[in-house]
């Protein structure tokens, strides 16, 4: 997995020197789905069938908590972004928070549920554990 920082002058992701420091999170996601970085607009329609391609269960599945886990994953990551330039946007602010909210609620739903597809999707996010 790759270790990525997200630097505000830039605007973009880049690789971290010193994995020891502070302040740095995991950004493999944003990297793998989206071909432009983070940079471009939200979801593009190609990075949302990625990533609903990469998570589904069945072959019609868009639904599954996994799959919206990993959409918001995708959008919580651009937001993060949008917020490290724009630092007084509180909307903004308050639909990430809205967010962070509901994907934690389908994490705990999930981890209730089926404790290994929930491994499995915090594996592959990068997220937790």
């Amino acid at each position: 997995m790759e270790k990525c920082f997200i630097d505000a002058s830039v605007g973009a992701t880049g690789v971290i020197a010193d994995p020891t420091t502070t302040r740095y999170a995991v950004y493999s996601v944003a990297r793998k789905f989206n071909d432009k970085g983070s940079s471009g607009m939200a979801t593009t329609k190609d990075a949302k069938a990625k990533i609903i391609g990469e998570f589904k269960r069945a072959a019609t599945d868009t639904g599954s908590p996994e799959v919206q886990i990993a959409l918001l994953t995708s959008r919580i990551i651009y937001l993060t972004d949008h917020m490290r330039t724009h630092k007084k946007d509180f909307s903004s602010r308050r639909g990430l928070l809205k967010l962070v909210s509901s994907r934690s609620s389908l994490l705990q739903y999930l981890r209730q549920t089926n404790r290994q597809k929930y491994l499995e999707v915090i594996a592959k996010l990068g997220l937790r554990k």
